[in-house]
């Protein structure tokens, strides 16, 4: 028995990918999120905290802002907006997330008491995450007021950064779809008229 014939292809609206990008984004995610852990582990966290650990977290705050202002332009010039979205996430939050976590270790490591047990780097991960995420399993806590200080920061931070970031970013997707839907349609108006 022969199957029925298959007709014409339907086209893809615009804007939406085909497995090559998504694969391409998600790699590059994954590249971007590696990266970043591997630059923690290597970078020399072991000083103790100073003017200096401070202008390291302001530095780095700036830096993700600089980094969240570029990845907006990039969502509104992408072709596929929702793709560049999620690896602009990818990128922000992991290093949002190990800015504070080489300020803690560094707090760790002038402070050993400023926390309720010494910080690895992985712990000091690990914390961050936890605080992050709101679990706050409590098996880690800020005991020094310098260390409630900086994880009240990063709370205050982490609202932030879900609040009006990621609104940013969904609000860019949905201006740089419009723009791709727009050019389909001119480009289909002035191919069909």
């Amino acid at each position: 028995m022969d199957s029925p014939p298959i007709g014409p292809a339907v086209p893809m609206p615009p804007g939406v990918p085909v497995r090559g990008p998504v694969l391409r984004s998600l790699g590059r995610a994954a590249l971007n999120a590696t990266a970043l852990l591997l630059l923690y582990y290597a970078l020399p966290l072991n000083r103790p905290l100073s003017w200096r650990t401070a202008g390291w977290l302001i530095g780095g705050l700036v830096l993700v802002a600089l980094l969240v202002a570029a990845q907006i332009r990039a969502i509104l010039r992408a072709r596929y907006p929702g793709l560049r979205a999620m690896e602009a996430l990818a990128t922000s939050v992991p290093l949002f997330l190990l800015v504070f976590a080489a300020v803690y270790e560094m707090l760790d490591a002038g402070a050993p008491a400023s926390f309720s047990e010494h910080l690895t780097r992985t712990d000091s991960l690990y914390f961050v995450v936890t605080v992050f995420a709101t679990v706050g399993f409590g098996d880690i806590t800020a005991v020094s007021e310098t260390a409630r200080v900086l994880v009240t920061v990063q709370m205050i931070c982490d609202l932030v950064l879900i609040g009006l970031v990621i609104r940013a970013f969904l609000a860019a997707v949905d201006k740089g779809r419009l723009s791709r839907q727009r050019e389909h349609a001119d480009r289909t108006s002035v191919d069909g008229g």
